[in-house]
């Protein structure tokens, strides 16, 4: 059996990845994501994460330095796992098997603080959409993706830009 990458037949006309992402001509500047998954946030994310990142900054990892010794009181959720976590929801509703690469991330922002038990929900809009001037089968989609907890509160946002694959013909 072909593996879902390997287009064996020819895609129907608009039809998206057999993975589910949708191609670079599928995405309009100013279309919204709602994305459908949703994620409440552990300890044991915050304390996996922040060991396979090797990063020993107890504010993420230590209950009792944060209950004596920051104003929060108890452990943030590390950003680089509420980042990941932003865009990872975000692919299957954009770009499962269609990404070729990430080219990077701007205007990362942590606005308000996550806290373990807390729910995410997250959006993705397109801001900008562009062929790519050396490669004539891919192009460059700027994503905002943002990050909410369950009483609306924006706890992250980041722009990114993916290069991503063409339709094949």
């Amino acid at each position: 059996m072909p593996s879902p990458d390997t287009l064996a037949t020819p895609l129907a006309p608009g039809a998206p990845h057999p993975r589910g992402g949708l191609w670079f001509e599928d995405f309009v500047v100013g279309r919204t994501f709602a994305h459908r998954l949703t994620r409440t946030v552990t300890q044991m994310d915050n304390m996996l994460f922040s060991n396979m990142t090797l990063n020993p900054q107890p504010l993420h990892i230590d209950a009792h330095f944060c209950e004596t010794e920051t104003e929060w009181g108890r452990p943030l959720m590390n950003s680089l796992f509420t980042l990941g976590l932003m865009i990872g929801i975000s692919v299957n509703d954009t770009t499962n098997g269609t990404t070729i690469a990430n080219l990077g991330m701007t205007d990362v922002r942590f606005p308000a603080p996550l806290f373990e038990g807390d729910s995410v929900h997250c959006t993705t809009e397109v801001v900008g959409v562009r062929a790519s001037k050396s490669r004539p089968d891919a192009g460059i989609v700027e994503f905002h993706h943002k990050t909410f907890k369950q009483d609306g509160t924006l706890v992250a946002e980041c722009r990114r830009q993916a290069f991503m694959r063409r339709r094949p013909v």
